[in-house]
């Protein structure tokens, strides 16, 4: 009976693997990055995890837990609330109806991939500020902060291939 119950415990803790990773990559990619020029810039490492879970396990990680991450990220940072839940439910639908696509190819593909989302994530972000705020805002910030994701994925694509592998598998 003990057995049955810590297996399940370990199933659950197992499943749960995918939003704790994400939590933790929201609140690691919340500390601002203090770049010579630019205004303190974020890397996108809670969009880094989304694509990885969506493209590998999306029934780990379901819509409504995906918003609930964006609305967690933005009463925390302070942003609009629905702002980042917005791009992050945009960025899932897209993955998700694209997935199999994505499956199977090279990592040079979902290199590519991923840019394409931190792009169009970013751009969703700076759109709904703009919109916010009447005006147009220097979009400098939010190409770098692109860049900075697009440049760090394929680390952080390595340690969640590991911990997918170590646990999921």
């Amino acid at each position: 009976m003990a057995g049955g119950i810590l297996t399940q415990l370990d199933q659950t803790a197992r499943n749960l693997l995918p939003l704790g990773i994400t939590v933790v990559a929201m609140l690691i990619g919340m500390v601002p990055l203090h770049l010579p020029g630019y205004a303190p810039i974020t890397a996108p490492f809670m969009l880094m995890s989304l694509f990885y879970w969506v493209i590998h396990r999306p029934d780990l990680l379901r819509p409504m837990v995906v918003f609930m991450i964006g609305l967690l990220h933005d009463l925390i940072s302070g942003t609009p609330v629905g702002m980042t839940s917005l791009a992050l439910i945009l960025a899932y639908w897209l993955l998700i109806t694209q997935r199999g696509f994505f499956l199977g190819r090279s990592f040079v593909m979902l290199w590519i991939g991923f840019a394409l989302v931190a792009s169009g994530a970013a751009a969703v972000q700076w759109t709904v500020f703009a919109l916010m705020t009447a005006s147009l805002l220097d979009a400098r910030a939010v190409i770098v902060q692109s860049l900075l994701g697009v440049a760090l994925f394929p680390l952080v694509a390595y340690l969640l291939q590991r911990l997918h592998r170590a646990y999921l598998s």
